[in-house]
């Protein structure tokens, strides 16, 4: 039957596109070529729809806010400007989650005048606003009151008194955001902030993470006297629940406030002390008696002295990330400590005089290296070639991070060879530039 069938079929087709070969009678390929080409199209124009009269202003909405959010708020407020729909669009709250109001930090230029941020706060950012920005034109009673009763949500919050030169009136502040995890102050050479922290001393209990960024760049030969701008000891008081501690560049912190502050600090996970120069180093032993969850400690061109880092109890410590960078420490401490701390995971010793090719060898025979994810030697001018090529053959494929640079003698030959032995890595800075790739990294002189 299925014979049959088959010879009625043929029977039945038109003889205009017999294609039975170039015998055929009515053989005519151009136009099978035409049809099979049309056929084709309506397959496509099937598949594919078609978007040739699709335009911007046809997208969803949520489409739209999607790639909005891709935007710096300075280009929001520019398309703002577009028409009705996109000016409805850029007062999204869902747009305006991270706001700065510093330029000079990539931030949108704040409002003229006090009563049109509090009106922009209340308007346009709502619930919504978890992190924000002040300078300090705008740090003043009305603006932190509609924070507090318009953006419950807000959890992280910068105030800058840098550029200050005198403080709003405070007195008739009575509300603050109560909900802040992190909490980071820019500090002033010359505005005394007692009378402001006191108003809010009862609003910051819930802050776990606390930076103070002093002015430390600011600092000439000729300045002799430092004020203490800010009470530390007081400020500690208020904050029980810390973790992470940056004081980053306070030229007046010393060992008297690391130690202060180590009391009933139960919780501290890091401290930063960077660019802190008039500490010593003589709190670190009861720092890590009294903090024993302390993993992190971040020391970069502090005034530690070998001593005191020395008469630490390392060995009791959870420590796993430490950095002594531009540190005058010598090549034995650096031995004994190196060789009493477990599980370091990260170590930064860049620009470090004693760090020789002896710590190196130390370090891998007593186990510590074995443990190592990241080092940092920068500008270690007393390692040699021979002495990292053998570091780099024994641990290098354990290391994601990795930074020689500043290290002149190591040259392309030295990092030929050494590719094969760091092929997990996954941030280098080499001490030339390498034009050659590993996998998703690529050598290139640091900026």
């Amino acid at each position: 039957m299925f014979s049959l069938a088959l010879d009625q079929l043929q029977e039945r087709r038109p003889s205009t596109i017999n294609d039975g070969g170039p015998d055929g009678q009515d053989y005519n390929p151009a136009r099978r070529k035409s049809t099979t080409a049309s056929v084709n199209a309506m397959k496509t124009a099937t598949i594919r729809p078609n978007y040739a009269n699709t335009t911007i202003d046809k997208l969803q909405d949520k489409t739209l806010l999607h790639i909005f959010n891709f935007l710096e708020h300075t280009e929001i407020s520019r398309l703002a400007q577009v028409s009705r729909k996109w000016y409805g669009l850029a007062c999204n709250s869902q747009l305006w989650q991270n706001v700065s109001f510093r330029p000079e930090f990539a931030g949108i230029v704040a409002p003229p005048s006090i009563d049109k941020a509090v009106d922009l706060i209340g308007r346009r950012f709502g619930p919504q606003l978890k992190y924000i920005e002040l300078p300090i034109e705008h740090i003043c009673a009305p603006v932190f009151h509609e924070l507090a009763a318009k953006c419950p949500n807000l959890s992280h919050m910068v105030l800058d008194f840098s550029n200050a030169m005198q403080l709003h009136d405070f007195n008739d502040l009575n509300a603050f955001p109560a909900k802040l995890r992190t909490l980071c102050i820019c500090l002033s050479d010359v505005i005394f902030m007692e009378g402001f922290m006191r108003k809010i001393y009862n609003f910051i209990n819930s802050v776990e993470c606390l930076q103070l960024i002093g002015t430390y760049e600011r600092v000439t030969e000729e300045e002799e006297e430092v004020h203490e701008t800010l009470h530390i000891l007081k400020l500690k008081s208020h904050v029980p629940n810390l973790r992470v501690i940056n004081f980053f560049g306070v030229k007046f912190l010393d060992d008297n406030h690391i130690e202060a502050i180590s009391s009933n600090c139960v919780h501290l996970e890091c401290l930063c002390i960077k660019f802190c120069t008039k500490f010593t180093g003589s709190s670190l032993k009861i720092l890590l008696q009294r903090c024993r969850k302390l993993s992190c400690l971040l020391m970069e061109q502090t005034g530690l002295t070998s001593e005191a880092f020395r008469d630490v109890e390392w060995e009791k410590s959870r420590l796993s990330e430490l950095d002594i960078t531009s540190c005058e420490i010598t090549s034995e401490v650096l031995v004994n400590v190196l060789g009493r701390i477990k599980n370091l995971k990260w170590l930064c010793a860049g620009y470090v005089d004693g760090f020789n090719d002896h710590v190196l060898e130390s370090i891998m025979q007593n186990g510590l290296a074995k443990s190592l994810y990241a080092v940092d030697f920068q500008c270690c001018d007393n390692l040699t070639e021979e002495a990292l090529f053998k570091f780099l053959e024994a641990h290098g494929s354990q290391l994601l991070g990795l930074n020689l640079s500043g290290i002149p003698w190591l040259v392309e030959t030295f990092w030929t060879q050494s590719i094969p032995f760091i092929r997990k890595i996954k941030l280098v800075y080499p001490s030339l530039s390498v034009d050659n790739k590993l996998g998703h990294v690529t050598f290139q002189r640091p900026t």
